[in-house]
């Protein structure tokens, strides 16, 4: 079996931000799941491509490659330093995102070597479930028993993840949001984890990702916007 084939985001919190300000009408705009076919990129080649626009070519250029198949992600390219870039699709968002099945998400995402070996299950797990056919009642309900047995490792220290892309397509309106960083931590039970990072203060750089309380994996999101896409053209 792949290294990356094992039992397990998002689209990222910031597609689920853009998602919670569309009209109540979105609701039904994404029902259900669409054909498997939509969600897959043909060119395989484009697809890589597309992962590697997630960090900056230093990082990218080096980082293993998977890609989304009738199979679930496979490893396309592997690297060197640790890093795997891959282009999620919408449904790593919270379970209750109103565009959960937008075909048209293609979310470009590095993770360091940490989040490569923990968070990054997250999102094979639900790939997985979803190549499988399974409904979005019976993705939930097979992630949070995986939580609760433990099949699911809490972030490891110092997890995160470049999301820099202006290629990327996040959510509708919103396009490729602009480029930031996403930081992971366990949930800390009962404790302000917005509060321990000065995070959605006035003049905090630092954003927390409160829509992501709600998902069943144990992970608590940080986002850090950045000034800078990976190809080191401003951001607007």
């Amino acid at each position: 079996m792949d290294v990356f084939r094992k039992p397990f985001h998002f689209a990222t919190g910031l597609f689920v931000a853009a998602s919670l300000v569309l009209p109540a009408a979105a609701a039904t705009k994404y029902p259900q799941m669409g054909p498997l076919s939509r969600y897959l990129m043909p060119d395989r080649q484009a697809e890589i491509a597309l992962a590697r626009t997630a960090a900056p070519p230093a990082i990218s250029r080096d980082a293993t490659v998977l890609v989304f198949t009738p199979r679930g992600y496979v490893r396309a390219e592997r690297g060197g330093n640790g890093f795997t870039c891959l282009v999620e699709r919408s449904w790593t968002s919270p379970f209750g995102s109103t565009e959960f099945w937008n075909f048209k998400n293609r979310s470009p995402i590095c993770y360091n070597p940490p989040a490569s070996r923990t968070v990054l299950l997250y999102t094979l797990r639900r790939a997985d479930l979803v190549v499988s056919g399974r409904t979005k009642a019976a993705m939930l309900a097979s992630i949070r028993a995986a939580v609760i047995r433990k099949q699911l490792p809490v972030p490891e220290p110092g997890s995160m993840s470049y999301m820099l892309s202006k290629a990327g397509y996040l959510a509708d309106g919103a396009g490729a949001w602009r480029p930031h960083l996403m930081i992971y931590a366990p949930v800390s039970a009962g404790a302000d984890d917005g509060a321990s990072w000065g995070a959605n203060l006035p003049g905090s750089p630092v954003v927390f990702d409160t829509s992501h309380r709600i998902l069943p994996e144990p992970e608590t999101i940080f986002m850090i916007p950045v000034a800078h896409w990976s190809d080191g053209t401003a951001a607007p």
